[in-house]
């Protein structure tokens, strides 16, 4: 009965361990995929603004031929995409700091 338990005991142990190795892994990887998943969200914020000033300005010089309508526009558009580059960099550093915390 002793010798059962002993094992009982012994595999727990082993189970705790592969356990607490595969979460020391993940955690390992967690910095990495949060700069992925940033950097991937800056891309696309970048593309959707690019996009969104494109269309501003299109529909701006299909109205009028004005300068000045032009320029509002693509001071608009080029404020959007600091704005959105801004949100997301302070996103960027909500997940980091997150992730350290949880490291931590």
């Amino acid at each position: 009965m002793n010798e059962e338990r002993v094992k009982q005991l012994r595999d727990i142990e082993k189970q705790a361990r592969e356990l607490y190795e595969q979460a020391v892994r993940e955690s390992q990887q967690l910095p990495q995929q949060a700069e992925n998943e940033a950097r991937q969200l800056l891309e696309q914020a970048g593309v959707e603004a690019r996009a969104e000033a494109q269309r501003i300005l299109s529909v701006a010089k299909e109205k009028s031929g004005d300068e000045s309508i032009l320029i509002q526009a693509k001071e608009d558009a080029d404020k959007k995409e600091a704005l959105a580059t801004n949100n997301l960099e302070r996103a960027v550093k909500y997940v980091l700091n997150r992730v350290a915390i949880r490291q931590g």
